[in-house]
């Protein structure tokens, strides 16, 4: 019987320790969102049929919070270095968390010095895809005859899947 007592005891302890560890581990972990290939993809082939429509043939990168590249759509007649072009952009707009047009504006002062950095571009054409807020990627276009035309196309590749991002948990 004392064996039982004595088991019991060290499993209400250890139980006990658990609970009492668990709340200041919860603290150090971060959930974060990230898009899925299928939602990163639908982006992309919505900004291409949106350039398509208008006559462009363009290059599209989606990239996810942390920079990675998770989709790359090429048309036909657009070139390797259009594609080159929206990765820049799309990292420009995850170095800022704005889109690459409004990094253009608002630090004019450095844009030359960021256009130095490996993978980067600050021109417009680069946006944010969100989520409630917050930085879950970015899109890049480049091959349409101006950066405003890269970004409406972009837009309207988010808009392609803005209900989708309106209702992610």
């Amino acid at each position: 019987m004392k064996n039982v007592r004595r088991k019991f005891y060290i499993f209400a302890v250890s139980l006990l320790c658990q609970l009492l560890v668990v709340p200041a581990i919860a603290g150090d972990v971060v959930n974060v969102k990230l898009m899925t290939l299928e939602l990163a993809r639908d982006v992309a082939q919505g900004a291409i049929d949106a350039c398509r429509k208008d006559g462009y043939q363009v290059s599209v990168v989606v990239a996810d919070r942390s920079g990675r590249t998770q989709v790359v759509m090429r048309d036909v007649f657009a070139n390797q270095y259009m594609t080159q072009l929206a990765l820049g952009k799309a990292n420009a707009v995850i170095l800022s968390n704005t889109s690459s047009g409004e990094l253009r504006k608002n630090r004019a002062d450095i844009a030359d010095e960021l256009n130095l950095l490996d993978d980067l571009l600050v021109l417009d054409g680069g946006l944010p895809i969100q989520v409630a807020g917050s930085l879950i990627g970015a899109v890049g276009v480049s091959g349409a005859p101006g950066g405003d035309k890269d970004a409406a196309c972009a837009q309207h590749g988010i808009d392609a899947v803005q209900e989708r991002l309106d209702f992610a948990e």
